[in-house]
C-alpha cells in the first residue's frame, strides 16, 4: 500500500504540542507517527489522505503555537516491519508490556503481549499507561467491563488480567477490532467481545466499569451512552484529554449525568480520571 507522509515541524517544539496534533490526527486516518528532532512525521494511506480534512482538523491549533507541515508520497514498504523496528517493552507498575519478538519477564505480575500493528494502543502513550495505573489499584474481579475506543485491546486485555468476568470492547476502525481480536488470542484471553462501531454498538446490558480512552469531544458525545448502561456503584474511567479546560468539561457534563468525579491522574499534560455514579 502507498502512503502519503505528512512531516510535521513545530517551531517551540513542546512535547505536548506534537501529542495534540497526534491526537487529531489519528482520528482523520493517519496511522503511524515516528518522532523527529523537530516534531514528527504522520503517515496515511494514500487512498484516504485529504488535503482540505488535514487543514481543517490543524487549523484550530494555529492561533496556540507555531508549526509547518511538508508532504510527500511514500512507495509500499514493510509498514509493520518498521513499526515493530521502533516497538520498546513497557514497564507499568505490576504490568509488562511486549511484543511477541521480546523476551517474557515472568518476575511480573501480569504480561500482556501486544503485536505492534498498525493501532493505537501499545501503552507507551502516557493516556494508555496512566489509565493502565488507575486500573490496578482498582478491583475488577468478576466485574462486567465495557472499554471504548480500544485500539489494540490492551486495556481490555488488562481489564480481564485484573479479574473481570467479561469484556467488551468497540472501536469504530476495522484495524482496532481485528488487532484487539488477534491480541486477546495471544494473551490467551476468552472473556473479550470485540465489536466493530461507536456508542450505537454497545449492547443493552449493564456494566461494572466502564473505560473510554478517546478524546474530549468524543467523550462528552458519549458519556450519556456510558452512564446509561452503568451499573448502581459503577465506575467510569476517562482518558484522552488535558487537565486544562478539558477536565472541568467533562466533570461538569459527568455532574449532569449524576456521576461523581473521584480523582484523576496527570502524566504531562495528559489526565486519566475516575468517576463513580456511587449514591
Amino acid at each position: 500500500m502507498d502512503y502519503k507522509e505528512v512531516i510535521f515541524s513545530i517551531n517551540s517544539g513542546e512535547e505536548y504540542q506534537a501529542d495534540i496534533l497526534i491526537d487529531t490526527l489519528s482520528f482523520i486516518g493517519f496511522d503511524t507517527f515516528e518522532q523527529t528532532e523537530n516534531g514528527f512525521k504522520a503517515y496515511i494511506p494514500l487512498n484516504e489522505f485529504d488535503l482540505d480534512k488535514l487543514e481543517a482538523s490543524v487549523s484550530d491549533f494555529k492561533n496556540q503555537f507555531s508549526f509547518s507541515f511538508l508532504i510527500n508520497e511514500i512507495a509500499h514498504q514493510n509498514w509493520n516491519e518498521i513499526w515493530e523496528s521502533n516497538f520498546e517493552p513497557l514497564k507499568i507498575k505490576d504490568c509488562y508490556v511486549r511484543a511477541t519478538f521480546h523476551a517474557a519477564q515472568p518476575d511480573y505480575k501480569y504480561e500482556i503481549i501486544i503485536d505492534p500493528k498498525m493501532a493505537f494502543g501499545t501503552g507507551h502513550h502516557q493516556t494508555t499507561s496512566t489509565m493502565m495505573e488507575l486500573m490496578m489499584a482498582e478491583n475488577f474481579k468478576e466485574k462486567q467491563v465495557l472499554d471504548m475506543g480500544c485500539g489494540t485491546g490492551i486495556l481490555a486485555i488488562l481489564a480481564s488480567k485484573l479479574g473481570a468476568k467479561s469484556v467488551v470492547a468497540i472501536d469504530y476502525d476495522p484495524v482496532c477490532f481485528e488487532s484487539t481480536i488477534e491480541n486477546s488470542t495471544l494473551n490467551n484471553i476468552t472473556n473479550i467481545v470485540a465489536l466493530c462501531g461507536s456508542k450505537e454498538s454497545i449492547p443493552d446490558q449493564k456494566f461494572n466499569i466502564i473505560l473510554a480512552n478517546i478524546n474530549r469531544n468524543i467523550l462528552l458525545d458519549q458519556l450519556d451512552s456510558y452512564s446509561s448502561v452503568l451499573n448502581e456503584n459503577g465506575l467510569i474511567f476517562l482518558s484522552g484529554f488535558y487537565e486544562e479546560i478539558d477536565l472541568d468539561m467533562l466533570k461538569e457534563k459527568a455532574e449532569s449525568l449524576g456521576l461523581k468525579y473521584v480523582k484523576h491522574q496527570k502524566s504531562n499534560d495528559w489526565v486519566a480520571t475516575k468517576f463513580t455514579n456511587e449514591a
